[in-house]
Order: C-alpha cells, then structure tokens, then sequence
C-alpha cells in the first residue's frame, strides 16, 4: 500500500481516563445510528456514522465535507491551510495518496464498513462499537488492504469524537490530539518547499501554454484567461484550453501569477511578455518571489512578498 509519505508532528495527548459508569455500544447487535444512515449534506446522528463520513470524506478527498467533522477551532485553521497541506492532512486518516471511490456497507455485527476504491489499491476500514464518556466517543478503527486476507497489512488506531453543538467532531486520531491552531504554521513550513517549487513549475507552464497560443493565434493571449478553459464549446483565441482555471485565474497553490505583456513595436518585433508569482500569504505560502524576464530567464528572490525583478538572481 503506497503509504502518506511527508509525515507531520503533531501534539501528544493524554487521553481522557475512564469515567465512572461509562457506557460501551454493544458489539453483538447493529448500531442503531449506523442503521440509520443520514441523507447526504445532513449532520451524522452518532459518533459511528459522523467516522463513517469522515473516513468518506477522507477517501473522496472532499474538503467540503470534511471540514464539517472538525471544531470549530479545527475548522478555521484548516480553512488558513495551504490546499497541498489540506490534502495531505485528510490522508492521514485513509493512508492512501489518491483520492478514492468511497463505498459504506455494514458488517454482520451493524457496525459500519468504508471501502476506498483508487487506481492502484483498495482499502477497508472498519468501525468498531463507541466507547462514550460524557461527550467524547473513542471508536476502535482497522484499516487494511482489501485483499489482505491474512492481516499482514491491519493498522489499528482508536479515534476520538466530542460532541460539540449537539453534533460530533474529530478530536484525536489514536493517542494524538488534533490541535490545527498550534500546527498550522508548522505545516505550511514543511510545505513551503513544495509550494515553492509548485510556483516556479507554475511559471515554466504557462510560459509554454504562451507559445503554443502563439504558434495557434499568431500572437500573444491578452491575459491569462485566455488561455483558460472555454465555459462551452470549442477552444478559441479567447478561451485556448490550454491551463485549467485556477492558473487562468491567477491563484493556484498558494501563489499569485502575474502576465504582462512588453516590447511589442509597430514594426511588427514579436511582443515579449513577462511573469511573476508571489506567495499568497507571505511566510505561509511561501517565502520566494519568482520572475520570469521577457527573455526567459527565471529569477527567485524573498521579497517579502512583493513583485520580484529581473535583477534576482537565477532561479535554481
């Protein structure tokens, strides 16, 4: 199984202790809440299903509804997070890099079952009975590779549950307390790299999808969004379909990229354009301001977050 490979520190926690006349959910009958599966878009009724769709989310890798599982502390700094970190945070709960096909089912005990189906493996993770103190909720998981009939490959973790609102939220994932405000800077530093190169692989694609508009259209795009996809029909000089939306937009990942267009003439010298991309949020998204000059050259500099120039140095 091709496991999460970045691995972030997260807080230790000490686990709640047992409190007097906690109650378990019966393991030789079906889980009443898990029977009753909520419509999708509605609150889960119980700590076995609000899991079940958070493990769903997980899979599909939908942050919309992911995040209606987190607190509501949780959930503003999720929010705050770069996408590639968002991503590689809901991973952590299924172990898997691409996003899956969720499928839910009940084993012959009631208690809830969610297979994820991507390209290359399948996993199953089970839910086991709740163990309720006051409003938190520890469910014993598996996790395991669909074909795994000997358990060679099982993960066992216990997550944690509280329930905040009259709805259950994530609270820990085995003995690790999911605090997003006390990591959240952590986490963006362990993805500025990625961020960064991410920006500056930016810039040499759209330099590219530039000289293929040119070589079509025999001339430069205005701006960016024309190279964007069409909103219907066939691609044209004023939506190319040559880069998705997000870089046609300007943002992606994190950074703002700049087009601007130089050193056209009425004597017909072949216009020259140039390009930026700066974090975001500077120090979050990222550090270093790239430029691509009307020549070519990259350049690469911390500008604080400002425009870089053609004086940077050389991008490496």
């Amino acid at each position: 199984m091709k496991m999460q490979t970045r691995s972030f520190r997260l807080i230790l926690c000490v686990l709640l202790t047992a409190a007097t006349g906690r109650s378990q959910e019966s393991t030789s009958k079906p889980d009443a809440s898990a029977a009753n599966m909520p419509n999708p878009g509605t609150p889960a009724s119980g700590p076995s299903n609000a899991l079940k769709d958070v493990l769903t989310a997980a899979c599909a890798q939908n942050q919309t509804e992911f995040v209606r599982f987190l607190t509501t502390r949780n959930k503003e700094a999720f929010s705050r997070m770069t996408p590639a970190a968002r991503v590689a945070f809901m991973k952590r709960f299924v172990l898997l890099d691409e996003p899956g096909k969720p499928a839910t089912t009940l084993n012959p005990s009631g208690r809830p079952l969610v297979r994820c189906t991507t390209p290359a493996v399948t996993t199953e993770m089970q839910i086991g009975g709740a163990e309720l103190r006051d409003n938190i909720a520890f469910l014993p998981m598996e996790l395991r590779d669909a074909t795994d009939t000997a358990g060679a490959s099982v993960h066992q973790v216990t997550m944690g549950l509280v329930r905040e609102d009259g709805e259950w939220r994530l609270l820990s994932l085995g003995v690790l307390l999911l605090d997003l405000p006390a990591l959240e800077v952590e986490w963006d530093a362990a993805e500025m790299e990625a961020t960064e190169k991410g920006a500056l692989e930016g810039i040499k694609k759209i330099g590219e999808a530039i000289e293929v508009y040119r070589n079509k259209y025999l001339r430069v795009p205005a701006s960016l969004a024309n190279l964007g996809p069409p909103l219907h029909g066939a691609p044209s000089g004023e939506a190319a379909g040559l880069l998705d939306s997000d870089y046609a937009n300007g943002l992606k990942n994190g950074y703002n990229f700049r087009y601007v267009i130089v050193g056209a003439s009425n004597l017909g010298a072949p216009a020259k354009y140039e390009m930026s991309a700066t974090p975001l949020r500077y120090g979050r998204t990222g550090r270093r301001s790239f430029f691509r000059d009307s020549h070519g050259s990259l350049h690469a500099a911390d500008r604080q977050g400002a425009v870089g120039s053609e004086t940077d140095p050389r991008a490496e």
